[in-house]
């Protein structure tokens, strides 16, 4: 996790032969951990390298000279503008195929690639996720209750108790049967508040509240190839996480559901996005207060100053808070991830001691913008139930609990008083939650996809639900696209070799926002959980693929033939998990298929 210890580390592209789009390299450097010569240690060479490191040059192993200071703090992004030349020569690979574009065109191309490339990728998704987007016309799993509660949100203020039969009158296209009787719920508002943001648009029906957490999941593909682009410093590889995001399986489900995890998964990905932004911005100022030479004291006394976009992280981890309590986990993980990031730009930039002088000084501005600032905005997500009434049975519930109630924290707002006890009462409730379920399953079968968890499910007969045979099957699976998942779990194995034993501060980054949105789980194995939880770490899972992919290709300063096979085989697993996302495509929508091809979908027989 610490961007300094990284002994590999991205660099740019040659746009004058590449044409100003970023192709991935993995290139071998020299730690930047050590910005100046300093005397061997016993057991070290002359060299100032490590024994280990310097064994390595019998098997071919050459360092790169080490780049300028201002470099290693912030390596170049592959393109853009004040980055690509005005003018680009035109592509080899383009002429070689017959293809001759007009020079301005070409140059404003490659000078936008990095927005351009993104974009068409998020459009693809956002064409699969919103076709069909209202079908099947029906209350699906969980939307039961956040499609209502987000109603009553915008209608309201608080959340209520529905009559029977509500989701078959809502579904008939009769007045919704709302009433002011409020309902006990354990999950936050904000992601009810987006999906009721699509049923204010949209009317009171499936397309409705879909419609807002569809274009989450499309915005969220946008800013996975963004982040993958400043993340491995290569437009193409950004391009690659983009599309491995729009054709997984649970991630396309979820975004075409009404449930609060898909909402989840956005917010976390864009903390994690700011905390990048944050970590480029902080460094390149370092860089340019330093002037470019390492100086310890200088380096040590360095104040960061105003760090909006690690405010606005800290805002994203609140929503995440705000949607479910999983984000708190978050909080955590994102805000020791920026600080160990302080630390080692400090040690980058010459300071001794770099881990005391970030805990004098940066340690308390972290807890601030992502703690102080999460906790805030959790609680005012709550404006709603404090604006509803206190008298009994007309507010939000649990709303008037602390009205006249005697109490040694009488100082505290009664209204902080009786949301405190609310969530006492949700606590035990999340906590003791084992009622069993069908679809249930336990976070160690996630990563292989053990436990699907199915959504919808008919069995139309010969001529229902255009079933043209004697029996057919519609399901909406929730489950990963299981090549890609599968290549996840080798990913993952390859980024923690990366991040221990090369210490590759990209590897660690990933590993940490997975570790974030999965390993809590496993502290909860007595509760009733489901495999769709998971689609709040299927973005670092991407990236995880995606810089297994990268290393594939291979390094800029590999050979021909290397770059041929690697970029093959790269090209060759992207391809077979898009077939493999198409394959399992009917199951994702509810299609009307032949039970006997969805027999042949159901590889296991813990998917059935």
């Amino acid at each position: 996790m610490n961007g300094d210890t990284a002994a590999e580390t991205p660099t740019g592209t040659d746009h004058s032969t590449q044409g100003g789009v970023g192709v991935p390299v993995l290139t071998d450097q020299p730690s930047p951990a050590v910005p100046s010569p300093r005397a061997p240690r016993p057991g070290q060479p002359r060299s100032g390298r490590p024994a280990w490191l310097s064994g390595l040059s019998r098997y071919g192993y050459a360092p790169a000279p080490p780049a300028p200071l201002a470099e290693r703090l912030v390596p170049p992004m592959p393109d853009g503008p004040g980055v690509t030349p005005d003018r680009v020569a035109p592509s080899p690979l383009l002429l070689r195929l017959g293809i001759s574009l007009p020079e301005a065109l070409w140059s404003w191309l490659c000078r936008w690639a990095g927005w351009i490339g993104p974009l068409v990728v998020a459009l693809f998704a956002g064409l699969l996720r919103f076709d069909g987007l209202g079908q099947p016309n029906a209350v699906v799993f969980d939307e039961t209750y956040y499609a209502k509660d987000a109603y009553a949100l915008w209608h309201g203020g608080y959340e209520i108790s529905w009559p029977d039969g509500a989701n078959e009158q809502i579904i008939a296209g009769a007045p919704v049967p709302y009433r002011p009787d409020p309902s006990y719920v354990v999950h936050p508002p904000v992601g009810k508040w987006i999906i009721g943001f699509g049923e204010q648009l949209f009317g009171m029906n499936p397309f409705g509240w879909r419609f807002a957490v569809a274009l989450l999941g499309t915005l969220s593909v946008l800013m996975v190839a963004r982040i993958a682009r400043r993340l491995f410093r290569s437009t193409l590889l950004g391009c690659v996480a983009g599309l491995l995001l729009s054709v997984d399986g649970l991630h396309f489900v979820l975004s075409r559901s009404a449930l609060l995890d898909l909402v989840v998964m956005f917010w976390i990905l864009a903390a994690f996005g700011f905390l990048l932004l944050d970590r480029d911005r902080t460094r390149a100022r370092i860089a340019e207060r330093l002037g470019g030479v390492a100086d310890a004291a200088a380096a040590q006394r360095l104040n960061l100053g105003w760090r909006p976009y690690r405010i606005a992280a800290g805002v994203c981890v609140g929503l995440t808070c705000a949607t479910k309590w999983s984000g708190l986990y978050v909080a955590a993980a994102f805000g020791v991830l920026t600080v160990l990031w302080d630390a080692g730009a400090r040690r980058l930039a010459g300071a001794g001691r770099p881990y005391l002088w970030t805990l004098v000084r940066d340690v308390v501005p972290a807890f601030v913008s992502v703690v102080v600032v999460s906790a805030v905005v959790y609680v005012t997500s709550w404006w709603g139930w404090f604006a509803s009434s206190t008298v009994p049975g007309k507010g939000g519930y649990g709303r008037d609990w602390a009205v006249g109630r005697d109490s040694d924290y009488g100082w505290i707002p009664e209204g902080l008083r009786a949301l405190w006890h609310y969530h006492s009462t949700v606590y035990e409730f999340h906590t003791h939650l084992s009622d069993p379920h069908t679809y249930q399953s336990n976070p160690w079968s996630w990563l292989v996809l053990g436990r699907p968890v199915s959504f919808f499910y008919e069995s139309p007969k010969q001529g229902q639900a255009g079933c043209t045979v004697s029996e057919c099957a519609r399901e909406v699976l929730g489950i990963g696209t299981p090549l890609l998942w599968w290549t996840g779990v080798v990913a993952l194995v390859y980024c923690l070799w990366r991040w221990a034993a090369r210490r590759d501060w990209r590897a660690g980054a990933v590993l940490c926002g997975l570790a974030a949105g999965y390993l809590p789980w496993f502290a909860y194995q007595q509760r009733t959980i489901f495999l769709f939880y998971a689609v709040a770490f299927v973005p670092f899972l991407v990236l995880a693929v995606t810089m297994l992919v990268g290393a594939l290709i291979g390094p800029s300063g590999a050979s021909r033939d290397r770059r041929i096979i690697g970029s093959t085989a790269a090209g060759l697993l992207v391809l077979l998990i898009v077939w493999n996302f198409l394959f399992f495509h009917p199951l994702f929508t509810g299609e009307t298929i032949p039970m006997d091809d969805w027999r042949r979908r159901m590889w296991f027989n813990s998917w059935i």
